[in-house]
């Protein structure tokens, strides 16, 4: 592969692509091929397609599918087992009482999403989203067990738009550095937009498209158990097991942020040790241990008991987890291809302004392969030579960042691991999944693009 260059120009890149997306809509929706069977051919018969060279495909297949597998594979398992544990315990069921009591049914779904909010800040994406679906869950079932998009919805839009727009998620992070722009100023600008992108994009849509589309709450975690304890943990023993990989995680990023401006040394045992033991999957490890002892034996439960409770929690994961692996390797084999950087190559062409055009190559690169963060860095890279020789005040460059943030995010669909992540974790089918996340990611584009070409314009009279 490295000696190996694209000649395929743009179009038949383009149609390729689309073909292969029309493909795999058609063998799950009207053939009902198994997703992962059906993202695996179809993998398969584009990398021929696109002429990478045979003797390359194999390991382009298998590197797409570890590399997702090798973050989303231990986020997800962990995540199940301590949903499991926590439902098992009656401890979700408690927390949605009193989540409920205080808030009220009409609120619930706005309270989530902002805890989810508060939660994403230092947490990533899917890490974020598998620790809170048991809440999540809980609360769809004492509000309204047909209804589970009304409350899943606002959550993971919360998510998204933290892990898009806000230092110090990678993406915004490596933006701000390509761009030159303040750090600082990226961050209050993206606080600024976070509320309102999420409120519009998430809240509203969530509540809207919940009324067109019923779905029942899935069995994710397990049933709720007929012999669950009749003295469940507190409400605050959830919440603090909650906190505690957020805490882990935000030392994580904030030393990382620290080590990146010299605060502290990236080379002293101790910021090594802390950074480790705050990265997502250990720590969710270490959640799930403490949630073993609290939630399990000091509540009477034996070693086998636990054992065996959460080996429960992975086999209703276990597809998820394969089925979004291989939606990674379908993005990869697009990667792979060259067709992000063919179409972005054209678009940079076009003479636009460099706010307008950052929006649009990170658009293209986003629909043309899936990734965000990929789309993020790759737009910035190709639009920082126009940014840096532009005249442009430190709020507009910050304005810059989140515009190609924006482009980033837009109308995730099946060549994005994170849209088969929510679809099959919240119990969606593929059409089901285009109609409400798809769509959603496509609204938080937008409304995000909008929120800052306003700082941008103003910006520009400062």
């Amino acid at each position: 592969m490295e000696d190996w260059s694209q000649t395929l120009g743009t179009a038949p890149l383009l149609l390729i692509a689309a073909g292969a997306i029309a493909l795999i809509l058609l063998l799950i929706i009207v053939f009902k091929v198994h997703a992962f069977l059906t993202l695996i051919i179809v993998s398969l018969l584009t990398a021929f397609a696109a002429q990478i060279p045979v003797s390359a495909i194999a390991s382009t297949l298998t590197g797409g599918l570890g590399g997702t597998l090798g973050s989303v594979a231990l986020l997800v398992a962990l995540g199940a087992m301590l949903g499991r544990l926590i439902e098992h315990s009656g401890g979700a069921k408690a927390l949605a009482d009193r989540f409920v009591d205080i808030f009220g049914e009409k609120r619930a779904p706005f309270a989530l999403g902002i805890a989810s909010l508060i939660l994403g800040f230092p947490m990533f994406f899917d890490a974020g989203l598998v620790m809170m679906l048991p809440i999540v869950f809980a609360v769809a079932r004492r509000v309204s067990k047909n209804n589970v998009l009304l409350f899943g919805i606002p959550t993971a839009a919360a998510f998204s738009v933290m892990h898009v727009f806000l230092p110090p998620h990678p993406g915004p992070v490596t933006a701000t550095e390509l761009y030159g722009a303040n750090l600082g100023i990226v961050l209050i600008v993206g606080l600024v937009i976070a509320f309102p992108t999420w409120y519009l994009s998430g809240y509203l849509w969530g509540k809207f498209v919940s009324t067109r589309i019923q779905l029942p709450v899935p069995a994710l975690f397990g049933d709720i158990d007929d012999d669950q304890p009749v003295n469940p943990p507190k409400p605050g023993t959830i919440v603090a097991l909650l906190l505690l990989p957020m805490v882990l995680i935000f030392m994580n990023t904030g030393l990382t942020t620290l080590a990146s401006v010299g605060a502290v040394s990236a080379d002293e045992l101790w910021v090594q040790v802390l950074v480790l033991l705050g990265t997502s999957p250990v720590a969710l490890l270490i959640t799930v241990l403490v949630a073993m002892v609290v939630l399990g034996t000091r509540r009477g439960e034996k070693g086998t008991a636990i054992e065996k409770l959460l080996d429960s929690a992975l086999g209703p994961v276990a597809s998820v987890i394969l089925i979004t692996g291989a939606g990674g390797m379908f993005g990869a084999v697009l990667r792979a291809s060259g067709i992000g950087e063919a179409l972005a190559d054209t678009l940079s062409d076009l003479g636009l302004p460099v706010i307008v055009a950052a929006y649009l190559i990170a658009v293209v690169i986003r629909l043309a392969q899936g990734s965000a963060t990929v789309a993020l860095v790759t737009a910035a890279g190709l639009a920082a030579p126009a940014v840096l020789a532009g005249d442009f005040n430190p709020l507009q460059i910050a304005a810059i960042v989140l515009a190609t943030a924006a482009g980033s995010v837009f109308a995730g669909h099946v060549n994005d691991s994170g849209f088969w992540l929510v679809g099959r974790l919240m119990g969606m089918d593929v059409k089901t999944t285009l109609k409400t996340w798809t769509v959603q990611q496509a609204i938080e584009s937008v409304t995000a693009f909008v929120f800052v070409l306003a700082v941008f314009g103003v910006a520009s009279m400062v």
